[in-house]
């Protein structure tokens, strides 16, 4: 139809881009709902996302059966949606089954080997269970209604059956013969549009090869200016950053600093550069920093690869109040080590069960990573974690029913020493008499100068005396730490700190009831005074160092990245045992240290004859009565504290309650293959990894086990092994799994089992330190890429900036060559 326009058409109202976005689908929504044979083939004009150029991965869809026809976005967007396609790659996830279609006397299924084949443009799409052409449908246009203009663009092709036909492949005659089919004309127009260099732009305005280096010089100062800013969790720009700012904020000042050690710099950035070409923007830090982090998480996609793996999340809220979800993805590498990533971060509107699986399934697809190959799952045990009916690991299961849920060890340690000490009722209160000495003595500044000046001089006094002795890092002056419920190890910390600081603590409190304060505050004083030279307090504050200084040692352990589940339940053995142990032999050396103690200090001992009045102190075994102190110390105390504390432990850790965990421990290589049980073994591939071994190597698993045990017992290399992590990289180190693979698959499968949540945790640090008070209105995707870099800052280091330039000039049509 021949357009027209009339002259009034000028001095209408020019369009925004959003808005003459919307028009264009509004106007090519008329002309397809006038033709009905465009309207059967096409998806629903609403779906159409709404693009912009510097957000494209969050926005476009990467399922082939759920995205919008290429021309239904607007033209002004179709090349950088084209580039950011192609920057994405062909959709070609690997799942463990594909699903049977077809005759039902012969059904057939989609071939994960025809990737290798057809690497280059062949993609699958699961929700329709069909192939697509990722340049077909870049460069594909309305269909014209002729049969099987479509296929592989919006018709999806599923049938089977003629992919492996010789000469005839579905595949093959889709390429066509012809140089100029369609197909090899889209491979065409692919290359042409990531190849800058022959634009038409270029033509015309050659560039020397001098000015190329040039652009490329200054690009990479930019590249190494965001990189080294972003590792060191600083903010990029500043307040004022015109030309007469005294300081023009962190990016500007570097790029100068690095521009005076430099000639070469100098000569190229700031003043120096082309108008059009400066990259000192902020939408090109951006750009660069979005680069760099996508370069770290397909780093972490390549380690995994084809592995199975665990997912580890947790949420937390941020310096603007905005609950983030951190994601972690925990998998053993090709040289079996345990690895755990963190891999992005992102802002959750609630934090209900239905809502993080959403947001997780959503990050998981957009890298090319299958729920189906999750192996585990670690949260903490909040409702909407653990819930066993719509909990976020059940909604998982019903995805994948092998991805089994490992409640965080440490936060089950945790839970076990305060549930232990608000048992009994003497523990309970020597904390909340702890915690109200700490406040006292560090509710002001004024105390807590007067604290470190009394600890100064007793350090001085005791080096005089020669009771320590001087050296690098030992005789710190540090402060008193409470204790919370909900940070690991700090019962512990705070009991080592007031024993630590518990003579200037009472010259503290001394000082403070002296002085000319409030009735309230030197009553306060007195009062903590008076817990300190009390001797049940003193004898508490030791028992519960002996107790926790076992559990802590446990606690350390579980936050250790390259901890597996084996070894930590052989750790959670040991820590009962030593619990036991104490029990049973510890009595007398812990009333000896407490006597000392309090013969040190001044603190009146009872004797241990003398008669106690009691009407039960916490779980008592006796009835109200006479008994003796020592009695009421050793049997209401001691021994009721240590079988709180080991009932507590069994409960949150028992063996069998997890028959996973139980058949997993007849893996460990310890004392010479002692717990080696080879029935125990097939039974847990039997029970929990069906779908990981088919039948014939269920049946060649018992073998491989027995030739493996006599190999095992002989060979050096495997003989002085302790955990199943050093089995598995000795089995690689040794080239032995080509011969046993049955056993090193099944190794990974368990060493990919979470043990804790420490790694989430330490990401949440990592975010209080970049998005701090100054930074609070940090958008959410700029917060993701920093964490990423930040905190996988080895990986982030070893990405070259020539990389970096080639992926930036992918993103959309740049002035300047590179």
């Amino acid at each position: 139809m021949k357009k027209s326009k009339r002259i009034d058409s000028f001095f209408k109202r020019k369009f925004c881009d959003g808005e003459r976005d919307e028009e264009i689908i509004t106007s090519t929504s008329e002309t397809i709902s006038e033709n009905p044979r465009i309207e059967e083939n096409n998806i629903r004009l609403s779906k159409v996302p709404r693009v912009f150029e510097d957000d494209f991965e969050k926005c476009l869809e990467r399922d082939p059966g759920k995205r919008p026809q290429i021309w239904q976005y607007p033209p002004n967007k179709l090349d950088a949606i084209r580039r950011a396609y192609l920057k994405f790659g062909p959709y070609q996830i690997n799942l463990k089954e594909y699903p049977l279609s077809g005759n039902e006397v012969h059904p057939r299924r989609f071939q994960y080997a025809w990737f290798n084949i057809f690497s280059s443009w062949l993609e699958y799409s699961p929700s329709k269970d069909a192939a697509y052409c990722l340049p077909c449908y870049l460069f594909s246009k309305r269909p014209t209604g002729r049969p099987g203009s479509d296929v592989f663009i919006g018709t999806c092709f599923r049938n089977w059956k003629k992919v492996k036909n010789g000469k005839f492949c579905a595949f093959l005659k889709h390429i066509g013969m012809d140089p100029c089919s369609p197909h090899n004309n889209a491979m065409k127009a692919c290359l042409d549009l990531l190849n800058q260099d022959g634009h038409i732009r270029n033509t015309f305005q050659v560039q020397s090869s001098e000015q190329i280096l040039k652009n490329r010089i200054r690009l990479k100062t930019s590249i190494d200016t965001v990189r080294w800013l972003t590792l060191q969790a600083c903010a990029f720009r500043g307040h004022d950053e015109t030309s007469g700012s005294r300081n023009q904020g962190n990016f500007l000042q570097l790029i100068k600093l690095l521009a005076t050690y430099n000639d070469e710099v100098a000569k190229v950035v700031l003043e120096n550069a082309p108008y059009n070409s400066k990259y000192t923007s902020h939408q090109i830090q951006k750009e660069l920093l979005h680069i760099l982090s996508s370069r770290v998480r397909k780093h972490i996609c390549e380690e995994i690869g084809d592995s199975k793996f665990c997912i580890v999340v947790d949420e937390a809220r941020d310096e603007s109040k905005r609950e983030q979800m951190s994601l972690v993805l925990r998998f053993v590498d090709k040289v079996g080590l345990i690895q755990e990533r963190f891999f992005f971060v992102a802002h959750v509107k609630d934090t209900t069960a239905l809502t993080l699986k959403e947001k997780v399934c959503d990050i998981l697809s957009r890298h090319n990573l299958d729920v189906s190959n999750m192996r585990g799952q670690g949260y903490d045990g909040a409702s909407n974690m653990r819930g066993e009916w719509n909990g976020l690991q059940a909604l998982f299961m019903k995805d994948c029913p092998y991805a089994y849920y490992v409640h965080c060890f440490a936060h089950r340690l945790q839970l076990a020493l305060v549930s232990a000490s608000r048992e009994i009722v003497p523990i309970h209160k020597f904390f909340e008499k702890l915690t109200f000495v700490v406040n006292v003595v560090c509710s002001s500044t004024k105390r807590h100068d007067e604290l470190q000046a009394a600890q100064l001089e007793e350090i001085a006094h005791l080096l005089e005396i020669d009771e320590i002795v001087t050296g690098k890092g030992i005789n710190q002056i540090g402060t008193l730490k409470r204790a919370g419920d909900t940070r690991w190890g700090s019962h512990f910390s705070s009991i080592c700190s007031l024993i630590n600081m518990y003579e200037a603590t009472c010259i503290v409190l001394k000082k403070i009831t002296n002085e000319r304060a409030s009735y309230s505050t030197r009553g306060d004083a007195d009062s903590a005074y008076n817990y300190l030279k009390a001797f049940d307090f003193i004898f508490i504050l030791h028992l519960m160092k002996k107790i926790m200084g076992i559990t802590d040692i446990l606690c350390q352990a579980l936050q250790q990245q390259s901890q597996d589940i084996v070894n930590a339940m052989c750790l959670v053995g040991t820590t009962k045992y030593l619990i036991q142990v104490l029990r049973e032999d510890g009595w007398d050396a812990l009333f000896t240290e407490v006597k000392n103690f309090c013969e040190k200090h001044d603190i009146e001992i009872p004797d241990l004859n003398d008669v106690h009045s009691t009407t039960k102190f916490g779980r008592s075994r006796l009835q109200q009565g006479q008994v003796t102190i020592e009695h009421y110390f050793r049997v209401e105390i001691f021994f009721t504290a240590i079988d709180q504390q080991l009932q507590e432990l069994n409960n949150r850790f028992s063996e069998q309650a997890i028959d996973l965990l139980t058949l997993s421990c007849a893996l460990t290589p310890k004392d010479n293959y002692k717990s080696f049980n080879i029935e125990k073994i097939c039974t847990l591939v039997e029970k929990y990894y069906p779908v990981d071994f088919n039948m014939q190597e269920k049946i060649n698993l018992k073998f491989q086990l027995q030739h493996f045990l006599i190999d095992a017992r002989q060979d050096l290399n495997l003989k002085n092994l302790s955990t199943i992590q050093e089995l598995c990289s000795c089995l690689i180190a040794t080239e032995k799994t080509q011969n046993f693979y049955l056993i090193d698959r099944l190794l990974r499968l368990i060493m990919t089992l979470p043990v804790s949540t420490a790694t989430t945790e330490r990401s949440f640090s990592a975010m209080k330190i970049i998005k701090s008070r100054l930074r609070n209105k940090m958008e959410d995707d700029f917060l993701a890429d920093t964490m990423t870099i930040y905190i996988e800052r080895e990986i982030a280091a070893s990405i070259t900036s020539e990389s970096i330039i080639d992926d930036f000039k992918l993103i959309k049509e740049r002035r300047a060559l590179l």
